[in-house]
C-alpha cells in the first residue's frame, strides 16, 4: 500500500472544503484504510463519501485489493484536534489536566490560540454563618495542559 499516495489524495479532498480537517489516518491490517475527519461546523454524509471516492477511484484494487472507511470522530471518544474546541463552544466537556490530573467539568465558553476557558456553578459553605451558596467558577487551561477531553452529552 502506497501511504504517501493515499495521505496525499485524503489532503487534497480535503482542500476543496476548507472546513473539513483529518483528525487520524491509520492503515491497519489486511490492508484496511480508516480515515477520520471532522469539520467546523460538522461533517455533512456527502463529504465523507466525496473524500472516500477521491481515494478510492485514484487507486488500483487490480495491483492492491483494500478496503477503506471514512468516518467522522466518535462522540464517547476524546477531543483530539485543536479546531474541534472551537466547534464545541457552548458545550459541556469534562478535562482532565495538570500534573495530578485535576478533573473539572464545565461549559467550553472561550478558545484561544492556547488555552480554553470552562466555566460552571458549584455550592460552597457561605463566607459567613450556615449553608451553602452557588457560586461561578471559571478555568482557563492551556492546550499543554490537557490530558483529556471529552464533550459530555447532556439530555435535558
Amino acid at each position: 500500500m502506497d501511504k504517501a499516495k493515499v495521505k496525499q489524495l485524503v489532503e487534497e479532498a480535503l482542500n476543496e472544503n476548507p472546513s473539513l480537517f483529518l483528525i487520524e489516518l491509520s492503515f491497519l491490517e489486511n490492508n484496511k484504510i480508516h480515515v477520520e475527519i471532522d469539520g467546523d461546523e460538522g461533517v455533512p454524509l456527502k463529504e465523507c463519501i466525496r473524500v472516500s471516492r477521491n481515494v478510492e477511484h485514484n487507486l488500483d484494487r487490480e495491483e492492491e485489493d483494500f478496503a477503506l472507511e471514512v468516518t467522522t470522530p466518535d462522540i464517547a471518544n476524546p477531543i483530539q484536534h485543536k479546531r474541534q474546541y472551537k466547534k464545541n463552544l457552548n458545550r459541556t466537556l469534562e478535562v482532565k489536566y495538570g500534573e495530578d490530573n485535576t478533573k473539572v467539568e464545565g461549559k467550553l465558553v472561550s478558545v484561544t490560540d492556547d488555552s480554553i476557558s470552562l466555566e460552571w456553578k458549584a455550592r460552597e459553605p457561605k463566607p459567613i454563618g450556615k449553608g451553602k451558596v452557588t457560586v461561578v467558577k471559571n478555568a482557563t487551561i492551556l492546550y499543554s495542559d490537557i490530558h483529556q477531553a471529552k464533550v459530555k452529552i447532556i439530555f435535558n
